[in-house]
Parts: structure tokens; sequence; C-alpha cells
């Protein structure tokens, strides 16, 4: 019995290095909450231009890869518009309340 509660214990620990390695360094999700709604959601919305898109819609992996990958080739003139400190507050703030977070946000 108390080698399962070790077990288990040692499995939590691993599971939540794993996802703090992922974590975003330097970002304010409180600023990027903020930027995502001022200049993100008046396309990524059920009648936007783009598809519609909140912190939910991604897991925190998910959104590592889009800001490391995609974000530069965004179609939209507003992620160029943007400081590098902007981007990296919205990825915070997205990585943060992802759909696989502790705490899990749709930014209504």
């Amino acid at each position: 019995m108390k080698m399962k509660k070790l077990l288990m214990v040692g499995l939590i620990l691993m599971a939540f290095t794993a996802t703090s390695v992922l974590a975003v360094e330097g970002g304010n999700s409180r600023k990027g909450k903020h930027l995502f709604k001022n200049n993100c959601k008046s396309c990524h919305n059920a009648g936007g231009e783009a598809e519609e898109l909140n912190p939910m819609s991604k897991t925190m992996a998910q959104w590592d890869r889009y800001f490391k990958k995609k974000a530069k080739k965004h179609s939209g003139s507003v992620m160029k518009d943007l400081s590098k400190k902007d981007l990296k507050d919205i990825h915070q703030f997205l990585f943060d309340k992802a759909a696989d977070s502790p705490s899990p946000e749709t930014c209504g």
C-alpha cells in the first residue's frame, strides 16, 4: 500500500515537471488575456473571419508548437504589429488556460 502511494506521488511529480518544462518563460498571462481579447477575438470568434479560437482550443504543447513554428506565418497583420513581448504574453495566457492546463478557460 505504501509503495502504491509512493509511486503515485512520483508520477504526479513527473507530470508536473514535464508540464513545467513546457511553460513559457517571461510571459504575463494577465496581460496576455487582455491582448488576446483586444487583438485576436475580433477575427477568432463564432462570427469572425477566421476559425473560432480560445485557450481551450489547443493543449499546452499545441500552443507551444504554434508559437514556435506557425505564429510567424499568421495570415493577419495583427501578429506582425504586436511586439515580441506582447506575443509572449499572449502565448503565456493561451498556455496557462489550455485544454489540458490545471485551470482551462474559454476567454469569454
